[in-house]
């Protein structure tokens, strides 16, 4: 099978995924408690006398097959024709509206600057994970055995293994309440009424960005770090290494030119997947951090039972990561001529 051949069977093999995923999404928040908390409280809210509004939330959060709405009257869908509407939303993006804010969800999520906070937090703390990570595995591997090896695993396994809340308190602690370097949370500042010139304000959010930033890199890069050791310990050891050696090559050019790029295949998935990850946010660093991104609001939609933002933010998630499989499926194929497409 070719090029041609593979790409079209793993397409159509991340189409039935998307439709399992969609199907299971749909499932999950149907069978789940308290999915429909928030129009029975409406009902028994004793400060809402007309109760024919509710008839017309019922219709804001997708309830309805057929909606009066001179007379708000509601006839409550079937759980099948839900499903219709829900199948057909969710291929279009249409995630309906938060009953938190009441708001469209896709609006909450891109006029609100969640979208562009996760993406900046995220973003940059994996390039920087994984550039470190990459780096530090290949002269980590190099010098197997020696103490510069032994302190670095020993580090990035102690990283890897604190909790993010744990370094979000401590950092916050030092560089924040005693040294008084970084503020302890936030985005931007709230005194802010207009913006400021654009230098100052970048120099504001990357003073902000700092920490958070600092604590998901520093919890991040040990897993790299691990993996691309141990792909290069096994590349180390082949015969071609010895001989690159042999012709005078220079280290840098061992590491680098013949070892790693053989032992790339692991570090390019892990990494296609770690980006994949990106939309997920970072829940518990956005938390402590009050930075509001997708990671804080899905907490908050949590404490809330906002079904609708988790249902579009669960069901963005899993696109995201099927599409990072999908590509480093193909970055595979496309990097080692060794991969057979069958």
């Amino acid at each position: 099978m070719g090029l041609r051949g593979y790409l079209f069977r793993r397409a159509i093999n991340t189409i039935i995924l998307i439709l399992f995923v969609i199907i299971l999404n749909f499932s999950i928040f149907q069978l789940l408690p308290g999915t429909q908390g928030v129009i029975s409280n409406l009902l028994q809210n004793p400060r809402i006398t007309d109760k024919s509004i509710i008839g017309k939330y019922q219709n804001q959060f997708g309830l309805c097959s057929h909606f009066n709405p001179a007379t708000n009257a509601c006839t409550l869908a079937t759980p099948w024709e839900r499903f219709q509407t829900y199948f057909v939303n969710m291929l279009t993006f249409n995630f309906g509206v938060s009953y938190q804010s009441g708001h469209p969800i896709f609006q909450d999520m891109i006029q609100t600057g969640r979208l562009y906070n996760t993406l900046i937090l995220l973003g940059v703390s994996t390039v920087f994970s994984l550039l470190i990570g990459i780096f530090l595995g290949v002269f980590v591997a190099s010098k197997r055995g020696t103490l510069f090896d032994t302190g670095w695993v020993t580090t990035s396994l102690v990283t890897y293994s604190l909790p993010t809340f744990w370094m979000g308190l401590l950092f916050i602690l030092i560089f924040a309440q005693n040294l008084h370097w970084f503020p302890p949370g936030g985005v931007i500042p709230f005194t802010w009424q207009t913006p400021p010139p654009l230098l100052v304000y970048l120099a504001v959010r990357a003073q902000y960005l700092f920490l958070p930033a600092l604590v998901l890199t520093l919890y991040f890069y040990g897993g790299h770090l691990l993996l691309t050791r141990a792909t290069m310990l096994e590349s180390l050891s082949e015969d071609y290494i010895t001989t690159a050696r042999a012709k005078g090559l220079s280290e840098r050019k061992v590491l680098f030119k013949h070892a790693l790029k053989n032992a790339s295949l692991p570090i390019v998935t892990n990494a296609a997947l770690a980006f994949g990850g990106l939309l997920g946010g970072a829940i518990i660093t956005e938390t402590v951090f009050n930075w509001d991104g997708l990671g804080h609001w899905i907490f908050s939609a949590i404490g809330y039972k906002d079904f609708p933002v988790m249902q579009a933010m669960f069901y963005i998630i899993a696109l995201c990561v099927i599409a990072a499989n999908f590509v480093a499926d193909i970055l595979l194929g496309v990097l080692d001529p060794r991969i057979k497409y069958e």
